[in-house]
């Protein structure tokens, strides 16, 4: 079963060859958090942050006493030690979402997805959510998605925005998207054996009640077969009705193929004589 680190481990190892997309994807690790640091607690989502700050340059905030941009610092938080990325507040301020490049939405979707994402690969179905402090930048994100077409959800939980995805169909496209190839083969190998493992529960499900109807319509036959010879009327009736209540008696368990084909008639007779013999035996209890 697919982990959620492992996709985010190929994320980490995916270095863009652009210096356009480096920004872009600095953006994006940036996006979920409401000011200038990128907060998480994975070594290798910092590290990418500080890379893609020095691959552009990033200039220490001068008369200020803030670290220069990609300086990494720890910070404790409920039981777990959160890596703080500092940038300089113009990267935040003035790096507002607008590129139309179709490598640089690609590069934002990976930088967001290591920063601010969760996902979920377990047993009732695949789960993404992108949890975001504005809502501004999660409604831009519901509609950068759809024009991919990925539909997302949108909702609060806590005080906070989050851009959820639940159908197959679209995480397959977001991990298109930003590059995760072997997390998507994965995840395709693993969709196609849950599809031919439901058909194939439903065949034999289909199976089962097929042979639970024929068990107990034969016991139906036979019950009313031994009814009518009891009673004296079964050599009275139609010779294709005895026929049909000997070939029975010889093949108790048969369904109505291997029964018409001992008869030598069609199935839709062989059904109809059988259900006969039922009904003339239920005249006869009756009388």
């Amino acid at each position: 079963m697919l982990v959620a680190s492992e996709l985010k481990g190929e994320l980490a190892r995916i270095r863009p060859a652009r210096r356009c997309c480096h920004r872009a994807e600095l953006i994006g690790l940036l996006h979920g958090t409401p000011g200038d640091t990128v907060r998480t607690l994975d070594p290798a989502t910092a590290r990418i942050a500080v890379q893609l700050a020095a691959s552009l340059a990033l200039p220490t905030v001068a008369g200020s006493r803030r670290p220069a941009a990609g300086a990494v610092r720890r910070h404790p938080a409920a039981r777990r030690t959160h890596l703080q990325v500092l940038m300089p507040d113009a990267v935040a301020g003035a790096w507002a979402w607008r590129t139309e490049k179709a490598c640089d939405r690609r590069a934002f979707l990976r930088g967001l997805m290591l920063s601010s994402s969760s996902v979920s690969f377990g047993p009732s179905g695949p789960h993404v959510e992108f949890v975001l402090h504005d809502p501004a930048r999660a409604r831009a994100l519901v509609e950068l998605l759809a024009a991919h077409e990925v539909h997302a959800g949108l909702m609060q939980r806590r005080g906070r925005h989050v851009v959820y995805l639940k159908g197959q169909e679209e995480i397959a496209t977001l991990l298109r998207l930003v590059g995760a190839n072997r997390v998507l083969l994965d995840f395709e190998a693993g969709r196609v054996g849950r599809d031919v493992q439901n058909r194939l529960n439903r065949l034999v499900n289909a199976e089962e009640a097929n042979l639970g109807r024929t068990v107990r319509a034969a016991d139906r036959q036979l019950q009313a077969i031994t009814s009518l010879e009891s009673s004296g009327r079964l050599d009275e009736l139609p010779r294709g009705l005895r026929e049909a209540a000997a070939e029975r008696r010889r093949q108790p368990d048969a369904d109505l193929d291997a029964l018409a084909s001992g008869l030598g008639i069609g199935r839709s007779a062989t059904n109809h004589r059988l259900r006969r013999l039922v009904v003339l035996a239920a005249e006869a209890d009756l009388t």
